[in-house]
């Protein structure tokens, strides 16, 4: 990723620091791509700006496979999509995510307040229960769970502080034993 910080040091605007640090290609009315030009890592960022419940846009099916990759998104054991448009596919993680993807409403909704020029971010635990490409997280955020692998491989009470798809609700609760542990369905 490209250093973020080097804006309060160097640049005076959000607009100098992405026209000197990215390569910048609206690809809709609400979004557009960051291509660092330094690493050639893509993020989304947002041209407008979307409050909590806000639907961001809809999940289109492209393709089913049945197995994971890391382009996918988890709808149940066997169904891994592939979806449209493919520019959400730019969406990267964080542990403190600002949109989730609804796989029964099949919609990517604002999960908080989303300001123009901000990278859009989800949980990628939140529809993987085990992913085809786990890494190490560098979000730095309060939230951060360290290594990213799937909703398998973190405890149900973590898993309940974050929106889950319904599916790995699901998992979650036949994984949770007689603890009580309430998930929010």
């Amino acid at each position: 990723m490209c250093d973020y910080s080097m804006k309060n040091q160097i640049f005076s605007t959000n607009e100098e620091l992405t026209t000197t640090q990215h390569q910048v290609t609206k690809v809709s009315s609400f979004a557009e791509v960051w291509e660092c030009l330094l690493t050639g890592d893509k993020s989304l960022h947002a041209t407008v700006n979307f409050i909590p419940g806000d639907i961001i846009s809809n999940l289109r099916t492209k393709e089913i496979l049945t197995d994971p990759n890391y382009l996918t998104v988890q709808l149940n054991e066997e169904e891994h999509i592939m979806f449209t448009p493919e520019f959400l596919h730019y969406i990267n993680h964080s542990c403190d995510p600002n949109v989730f993807f609804d796989t029964t409403k099949k919609v990517a909704t604002c999960l908080r307040k989303i300001e123009v020029g901000e990278e859009m971010t989800f949980f990628y635990p939140s529809t993987e229960w085990s992913m085809a490409q786990e890494f190490d997280c560098d979000c730095k955020t309060e939230r951060c769970v360290g290594r990213i692998q799937g909703a398998a491989h973190l405890p149900p009470a973590i898993l309940q502080t974050y929106q889950i798809s319904d599916y790995i609700k699901q998992l979650v609760f036949e994984e949770v034993d007689d603890t009580n542990l309430m998930v929010d369905k």
